[in-house]
């Protein structure tokens, strides 16, 4: 009788063996590299290890065994054994997702996501929601960054590979799936969702109503990015603008070259970014360019930040950090500060690796730190004693209801509303107002912002139109002397 495979078992047993065939490919480039003798017996023994582990299962094991099984659990064991988050295998849906974004639309849900590696009882792999795409079905239902995806179709996630979730998600447009959503540690309620075309925007911008500052949500950094915040900048001048709001609230990131170019338009000379590595070409210096430099005009800036913004939003930030050139107002970044470049090994499968670490103009990493604001502003939230009452109300379908029956409702109407809610729903009025909102204008395209809702944007307002502007930002502390600050504390505890 046949026995079930556990290919778990497999990968382990031959673990790295991809490592071979990684080393032939590009045999060339770590000879380069390579200078010590030693080094490179002891790679070689290795190599012939694994070769020879990989030979004996094949031709030991007591069922027949599949090579791609061994060779891609193989590369899996290899580039999880660096604990590098950001190092992985790509199989042929992890590259098709990668094509799919770099594409720029795909059919789906519009939720981009992330899922840790390893499922622990206290603490359960569940996908988690890095950030909604505007306009897409996940962001009409009011899913936020944060949010925790419990289960697929009643299939819990923890239980699933990131493929797994990926295919149940994605499918024909126009056809329905339902996720379970975990918001805060209690709040638990289904959404359905129906499946449409994905479009991966990049900006979105114009002026405040009542005012003169100019804001614009940078979404993601593409090569289109810097065209359309150049847009954006002569849109606003056109306005006559007196301020500026950046928006990089749950940007993930993106190219580097693109961010280089976006922060080249702010600064005429000096280190944007550097890049790092012990690999002798990966270490680079991105200059300023005064060619390049469009936005002369001196204004308040003030870039909104919080933990979903990663990467190039962070080099976007730390730049205008630590030259004094913008004040940064929210939460606490994300801290990704290591670069990955993706390497294939096919035509449906390759590898991403982490190859580089960057550094802010002040010559600070801030891998796995962050960057801090120099004005913190916690997002809304909703109290813990409402949570139940938020969960009834969103399952009882009364706001379905209401948006159905008011499909085009003013801000008055919408207040009133809220206000007959709370009746029976005792929420905070901010939260009703919000989620009405977002019913009621679900078949319209996303506002640009929720004035209402939004405190960060309410406090970057303020800021930005202070008359003391200058001096504020003037007095803030570069990210090295954060950094060096945050050393001396640590010292003098020690001591202590």
């Amino acid at each position: 009788m046949k026995k079930n495979i556990n290919h778990k078992k497999i990968r382990t047993f031959i673990y790295g063996f991809a490592f071979v065939i990684s080393i032939l490919c590009t045999s060339q480039c770590f000879a380069q590299s390579s200078t010590k003798k030693d080094t490179k017996a002891s790679s070689f023994q290795y190599m012939k290890k694994l070769n020879n582990v990989f030979d004996y299962v094949q031709q030991n094991y007591v069922d027949e065994i599949d090579p791609s099984v061994l060779y891609e659990g193989a590369l899996k064991g290899m580039l999880e054994a660096l604990e590098d988050p950001y190092t992985l295998y790509l199989d042929s849906d992890y590259m098709r997702d990668l094509q799919d974004t770099t594409a720029g639309n795909f059919g789906g849900v519009g939720l981009s996501i992330s899922k840790p590696l390893e499922n622990k009882a206290d603490k359960p792999a569940y996908v988690e929601v890095a950030y909604p795409i505007d306009d897409s079905p996940g962001a009409k239902a009011g899913i936020q960054a944060g949010d925790l995806l419990i289960a697929v179709e009643g299939q819990p996630t923890d239980e699933m590979s990131m493929n797994d979730v990926l295919d149940v998600l994605r499918g024909e447009i126009g056809t329905p799936v339902t996720v379970t959503v975990q918001r805060g540690a209690n709040m638990k309620f289904d959404v359905k969702l129906v499946r449409a075309l994905i479009e991966v925007p990049t900006a979105k911008y114009g002026m405040i109503e009542g005012t003169k500052t100019g804001y614009v949500r940078l979404i993601e950094f593409t090569p289109e990015t810097p065209n359309r915040l150049q847009d954006a900048l002569d849109s606003f001048e056109q306005e006559g603008f007196d301020s500026l709001i950046i928006d990089v609230r749950d940007n993930p990131g993106g190219l580097i070259t693109s961010v280089v170019n976006v922060v080249d338009k702010f600064i005429d000379e000096g280190v944007i970014v550097s890049t790092k590595s012990r690999v002798l070409f990966e270490n680079h210096e991105f200059l300023a360019t005064p060619d390049k430099t469009t936005f002369t005009k001196k204004v308040p800036i003030v870039i909104l930040i919080n933990r979903g913004s990663a990467s190039a939003s962070e080099i976007l930030s730390g730049a205008l950090k630590d030259y004094h050139l913008a004040y940064l107002v929210g939460e606490k970044t994300y801290g990704k500060g290591s670069v990955q470049q993706v390497i294939p090994l096919s035509n449906t499968d390759g590898f991403k690796m982490t190859t580089a670490r960057y550094y802010t103009p002040s010559d600070v990493n801030i891998d796995k730190i962050g960057i801090p604001p120099d004005l913190e502003i916690k997002n809304f939230f909703i109290p813990k004693e409402q949570e139940d009452v938020y969960v009834k109300l969103v399952e009882s379908g009364e706001l379905e209801k209401l948006a159905k029956e008011n499909s085009n409702m003013t801000e008055a109407e919408i207040t009133k509303a809220a206000e007959e809610l709370a009746k029976t729903y005792p929420i905070d009025l901010r939260i009703l107002r919000r989620l009405i909102r977002v019913q009621a204008k679900k078949a319209q395209s996303a506002a640009l912002y929720d004035m209402d809702y939004d405190i960060q944007l309410q406090e970057a307002l303020k800021i930005v139109q202070r008359p003391d502007f200058f001096d504020l930002v003037k007095n803030t502390k570069t990210l090295k002397e954060l950094q060096e600050e945050a050393e001396q504390k640590a010292a003098e505890t020690q001591e202590e």
